[in-house]
């Protein structure tokens, strides 16, 4: 069994073959994954994929993309969702300051929000990071206790200790597979066994055998094969190990 822990998977590039997708993730051992919301739009569009489907598992939060877009109605929405019983995290949030599509101010107001609200719920985080280390750990030392995960790590093992203080897990993308990336492979190998987790980030990020294309759950196993590699242990070995993790962080059914 192989965990995605973060797709995408209601983008309009799956409009036309979403159950396709669905069916050659399990062929590829795919059993389970998070759909996560990037606004209120897409964390609705979670839950309606999920309801009814075997292993697919709906969050809700404003991406800092959106971070702009968080007034008072779009958190309450966000809110309610979180609240039900079968969202498993609150997110995706954090800060980009790479691509800055939200003024600073707002995105900083928009992630401190998200981590109040899973405290509040007593459930895990989704965090996206991009070139705001320093930043997005001055907001996780303010909310000591939170639960979470850096989703799609980049850095390398120089940033990933004090992630690793504060109690999070850390997932790794196809970025990690990327030839010149031996400082993110660096920090995969430095993350202990029990804070690992694995996804696409899809339609994003295809790894390095379809870079160019679209990423889909399927490929989350090119993923697990590089770390497998990499640490020395068989693939379905850290495919357990990377499931365990992900229903003991997400409250996941086994």
């Amino acid at each position: 069994m192989i965990t995605d822990s973060h797709a995408h998977i209601y983008f309009d590039s799956f409009d036309s073959d979403r159950e396709a997708v669905l069916a050659r993730a399990r062929e590829a051992g795919v059993t389970r994954m998070l759909l996560v919301g990037t606004n209120v739009s897409t964390s609705e569009q979670c839950f309606e994929l999920a309801r009814g489907a075997a292993g697919v598992f709906p969050t809700a939060g404003i991406h800092p993309h959106d971070a702009a877009e968080a007034d008072d109605a779009a958190r309450a929405r966000i809110a309610e969702l979180c609240r039900r019983d079968e969202c498993v995290a609150v997110g995706e949030t954090g800060l980009d300051w790479f691509k800055n599509f939200s003024p600073r101010a707002e995105q900083l107001a928009n992630f401190r929000w998200h981590l109040e609200l899973a405290l509040e719920l007593d459930k895990p985080v989704i965090v996206h990071c991009r070139e705001a280390h320093e930043d997005v750990l001055e907001l996780l030392r303010e909310h000591r206790g939170v639960r979470g995960v850096m989703h799609c790590y980049t850095y390398g093992p120089e940033e990933l200790a004090p992630y690793l203080e504060l109690g999070l897990f850390i997932s790794y993308s196809g970025v990690v597979t990327f030839p010149k990336n031996e400082a993110n492979r660096a920090a995969a190998l430095a993350t202990p066994l029990e804070r690992l987790l694995v996804e696409t980030d899809c339609p994003f990020l295809a790894p390095q055998s379809r870079r160019g294309s679209r990423n889909e759950p399927a490929y989350c196993r090119e993923v697990l094969a590089q770390l497998a590699r990499l640490r020395g242990v068989e693939l379905d070995e850290l495919a357990r190990i990377t499931s365990d993790n992900a229903t003991r962080l997400f409250a996941l059914p086994t």
